[in-house]
């Protein structure tokens, strides 16, 4: 009894540890292209420093920091950090909710943006220790958790962008089609292996769980999403330009000269430079409006264009307009 009671606790413990999130599970979508450099760690504190970072739990216990958030002025910099390959499990998903949230609830910040942690992976999908170690019944809840998290990120009225500073892939594209616009970053130092892009779900015999299906067939051809999806290769990050998959194509260095041109990109359309409050609010009826019939969209359209005419920003812009002078908005 005390045997079966001992070896209970350890398989608990060990799928515990998975549903949080221990750095040593590889994702749906780590293809022979990107297994490399996702190696295999091992260890419950295989995410290295991240894992003695986090908050308390309901019951006091310390959890590991998944999602790190920090502002730069009026940007919120998401960045999700589960080395080596940054792949998601519930507890991350969870955190990357709280994350979205807190920066949908920041007057101050403006535009948001999303990486992930190192220089080979953006994210490599679900993390495949946790998938085979809950029930189905789980498995369904976190795709439905999932899907939330992620429509409220696209519904979110504020910009968000996806750096893709590595291997996109599975369930980490899905995660990248969320976003309104998605910049790769493209090595430029000597020896550097070229990053993979895709949907290879169908390789595992599972299909794109996280939204892959329904975003990449509103994002290009419905007969080319089908293909990609059902043949399961990556492809780089040229081809995946060309598909209409990204936005731009970011040649850099380092991982911090990506990041800091991002950064600025980022801050393009923050105020003074833009009015934000319109930025965020036409992002907000296309990606509504595309989702409903074209009467309900533009029905959406007017509601949000009467919430800008009351605005500070509208009142400086027309005035600037009047006036021969470049506005100063101020993001209200």
């Amino acid at each position: 009894m005390v045997e079966k009671t001992a070896q209970k606790g350890a398989e608990d413990a060990g799928a515990a540890r998975a549903r949080a999130g221990d750095g040593s599970g590889r994702g749906d979508g780590v293809t022979p292209e990107t297994a490399a450099d996702a190696g295999r760690a091992s260890g419950a504190d295989a995410g290295g420093q991240s894992s003695a970072a986090g908050d308390r739990d309901g019951r006091g216990a310390r959890q590991r920091t998944l999602v790190r958030y920090a502002t730069e002025g009026a940007v919120a910099l998401l960045e999700l950090s589960d080395p080596p390959a940054n792949t998601y499990t519930h507890e991350m998903m969870r955190q990357l909710d709280e994350a979205i949230l807190r920066a949908r609830m920041d007057d101050d910040v403006q535009v948001i943006v999303i990486r992930g942690e190192g220089e080979k992976f953006f994210c490599a999908g679900a993390n495949i220790t946790m998938l085979q170690s809950v029930t189905p019944r789980f498995k369904y809840f976190f795709c439905l958790h999932a899907n939330e998290t992620l429509n409220r990120l696209e519904q979110t009225p504020k910009l968000v962008i996806g750096a893709l500073n590595g291997h996109t892939v599975g369930g980490g594209m899905e995660i990248a089609m969320a976003c309104d616009f998605r910049y790769a970053w493209k090595p430029t130092a000597e020896g550097a292996k070229p990053f993979q892009y895709g949907l290879p779900e169908v390789n595992l015999g599972v299909l794109p769980g996280t939204g892959g299906t329904q975003r990449l067939s509103r994002l290009i051809r419905k007969d080319l999403a089908i293909y990609h999806m059902t043949s399961g290769r990556t492809f780089g990050v040229e081809e995946a330009r060309e598909l209409g998959l990204l936005t731009d194509v970011i040649e850099a260095a380092s991982l911090d000269a990506f990041v800091q041109r991002v950064t600025e990109i980022a801050r393009g359309y923050c105020a003074p430079a833009k009015a934000a409050k319109a930025v965020g609010l036409i992002k907000r009826a296309v990606q509504s409006g595309a989702e409903a019939s074209f009467g309900e969209g533009l029905a959406i359209e007017r509601e949000l264009q009467q919430q800008l005419f009351q605005s500070e920003d509208a009142k400086e812009g027309l005035g600037a307009y009047n006036e021969k002078r470049k506005a100063s908005f101020g993001g209200a």
